[in-house]
């Protein structure tokens, strides 16, 4: 009895027996290992980098370059009340002014925080807090 050879010299698969599906080639092996060629060459690009730097912010608008529009502003400034207008305002009620004396801090500027925003695009820059 003479056994059939498959073409890469392995016997033939057995009865109900599929032999999974290879891989396909890769790209070297598919072109012959020649890497992909084009005519476009890329020019070098210019590009403008704009560098920002962190401006301790304060109590008052600060002038500065926006990081969000890159344009060169003085901030809008918007004035809340801070943890240390709640916390003295608490201490007050504690000490037994507690019908309105205690709401007087948050009307105190020094009691706020300062929070500053870009008049241009409206982004948040930032808070000061007290």
């Amino acid at each position: 009895m003479i056994k059939k050879m498959s073409k890469n010299g392995a016997p033939p698969p057995a009865y109900g027996f599929v032999a999974p599906p290879s891989a396909p080639p890769s790209y070297a092996q598919a072109v012959g290992g020649v890497p992909p060629s084009s005519p476009f060459v890329p020019q070098q690009a210019t590009t403008t980098h704009i560098v920002t730097t962190v401006l301790p912010i304060g109590n008052h608008p600060t002038h500065m370059i926006c990081p969000s529009c890159h344009a060169e502003v003085q901030t809008r400034t918007r004035r809340e009340p801070g943890l240390i207008a709640y916390v003295s305002g608490f201490i007050i009620a504690l000490m037994g002014c507690w019908l309105g004396c205690c709401l007087i801090p948050c009307c105190i500027d020094e009691c706020m925080d300062v929070h500053h925003t870009c008049p241009n695009c409206h982004a948040y820059l930032g808070r000061y807090r007290r």
